[in-house]
């Protein structure tokens, strides 16, 4: 059977997903160069630009196609719409847009009466300035339609708003079709614990896959350095938490595909922040089958391209990623693995940054500061954390020079 995968995104973050996918399937890839690391899983490939609906469909009209899949956030409802165009399954262009621009999936929410932060768009300064009166301090500034928590910022007090919202309204991510370029949303800051949730779901019914943990750092920007997936949290199956995801998902009308769903713990149960109409990234998907069994990649695919999924665990232990960080911005020269000194727990430990690249923490780089990621499983949270310490210690970063700080308001 040929999958038609639209975009292969970064070999760090996405080959062990590609490489399950073609266990099973002739994968033909969409992209806008012609593959590298890639060609070892394909069938075939298309050089075309994937925001073109028209382009994919005249590129792919020979071929006998079963399903189409991205997992790549500024693809989704390009990906949906060659799928309602080639009469493939998968949920609607209208319900992926609902999910990709956060002020529609904010709207449907609200109307549904979904538990969801209280959300504002503006798109100037002084709007911002009345919804901030509104909403209340601490807020959070989130541009409408960017991904990796690109832009997305705390706002404690009145006199931070104005830099911050700068730092927002100007944050772009590269390749994304945005929705509205510039618009932000003031949003109410939801405290507790932050969580996501994948889910593969067939005709409107969902099958949850794993719950992560998330780990943020950097504040007062919501950098996720980390992830946790316990096989026996309470969480994996905690029906406020699957309700609340459930209704989500029949407000924006996401009824077939795969979806990565971030939530917050608060005080009054478990709230939206929002749904991604594709697999989770930051290899949560790898610790969810470290600690569950569960195939998220090969699950999608099947998906898409009409099969009902089951999702079974078969097994129960405790799957965590690290992602290592310079002490400030840099340039790389070298990162290097003492694999001598990891411990057996570690499952993968793999250089992200290459020689000359710089690294960047927050507000100047969203994720573009990690030098390195390490995964590792062991039978209790508290283990793998700690193994994972561990792991971060045997790696180290050579540094070329330090970076001075590039001109930004005062945030």
């Amino acid at each position: 059977m040929t999958l038609l995968l639209v975009g292969a995104g970064s070999q760090v973050y996405r080959e062990y997903l590609l490489a399950s996918v073609a266990t099973e399937y002739d994968v033909h890839l969409l992209a806008d160069r012609a593959p590298a690391w890639e060609a070892a899983y394909l069938s075939g490939h298309s050089v075309v630009d994937t925001s073109d609906v028209a382009a994919m469909a005249t590129a792919v009209r020979q071929l006998a196609v079963e399903g189409v899949l991205t997992w790549d956030d500024t693809r989704v409802v390009q990906t949906a719409e060659l799928a309602e165009l080639l009469g493939l399954p998968g949920s609607t262009s209208r319900a992926a847009l609902a999910c990709r621009d956060k002020r529609a999936t904010r709207l449907a929410l609200d109307e549904a009466g979904v538990p969801q932060a209280r959300s504002v768009l503006v798109t100037s300064l002084p709007q911002a300035r009345a919804a901030a009166a509104r909403v209340g301090y601490p807020l959070v500034l989130k541009p409408r339609a960017l991904n990796a928590s690109t832009g997305v910022v705390q706002v404690p007090s009145a006199d931070r708003l104005a830099s911050r919202f700068r730092l927002a309204r100007g944050a772009r991510t590269p390749g994304a079709v945005e929705v509205v370029p510039g618009d932000v949303l003031v949003e109410e800051y939801l405290d507790g614990p932050e969580i996501s949730v994948d889910a593969a779901w067939f005709r409107g019914r969902m099958e949850p896959a794993f719950v992560a943990r998330k780990e943020c750092g950097f504040p007062p920007y919501f950098e996720e350095t980390g992830h946790l997936v316990d096989g026996s949290d309470p969480l994996q199956g905690d029906p406020a938490v699957l309700e609340v995801v459930a209704r989500a998902h029949r407000a924006v009308g996401f009824a077939t595909g795969w979806t990565h769903t971030e939530l917050r713990l608060t005080a009054h149960g478990p709230k939206i922040v929002e749904i991604n109409a594709r697999i989770g990234g930051d290899r949560i998907p790898d610790i969810g089958r470290l600690a569950l069994g569960t195939d998220a990649a090969l699950t999608a695919a099947r998906v898409a391209c009409g099969a009902e999924p089951d999702i079974r665990p078969g097994r129960r232990r405790v799957a965590g990623v690290r992602f290592c960080y310079p002490d400030a911005d840099c340039l790389a020269r070298q990162v290097r693995i003492d694999a001598a000194a990891l411990p057996p727990s570690v499952t993968k430990a793999l250089p992200i940054a290459l020689p000359g690249q710089e690294l960047r923490l927050p507000p100047h780089g969203q994720v573009a500061g990690r030098y390195a990621l390490v995964t590792a499983v062991a039978d209790t949270p508290q283990e793998c954390r700690a193994e994972l310490e561990k792991a971060a210690g045997a790696v180290r970063l050579e540094v070329l020079r330090p970076l001075a700080d590039p001109r930004t308001p005062n945030a």
